[in-house]
């Protein structure tokens, strides 16, 4: 087996260097930075983690997803409860 030894230069050229994420971001995906309840965090990441593994981001976007997506339900039941209670009242009296 071959053994390589590296030494330390006393100096390193970073002329042709670039600043930035070494992984591109994906297209659709945007880098940001959150500060989260560390208990919320530690759910969806043991959540993951009991479903085999997967990424706990992807599991927070999911659940962001839903969440969006059931707000125009919620509002049309709310309409419709409120309208149900409304005609109750116009026609009892």
């Amino acid at each position: 087996m071959k053994t390589e030894s590296y030494e330390m230069r006393k100096e390193y050229d970073f002329g042709q260097a670039k600043r930035g994420a070494i992984v591109p971001t994906p297209p659709n995906k945007t880098r940001i930075t959150i500060r989260i309840d560390t208990d919320i965090l530690n759910w969806f990441r043991e959540t993951v983690n009991a479903r085999g593994g997967g990424s706990y981001q992807a599991l927070i976007n999911q659940a962001l997803r839903e969440y969006i997506e059931n707000q125009e339900n919620d509002w049309e039941a709310a309409l419709r409860r409120v309208i149900r209670e409304e005609l109750q009242l116009a026609s009892s009296q």
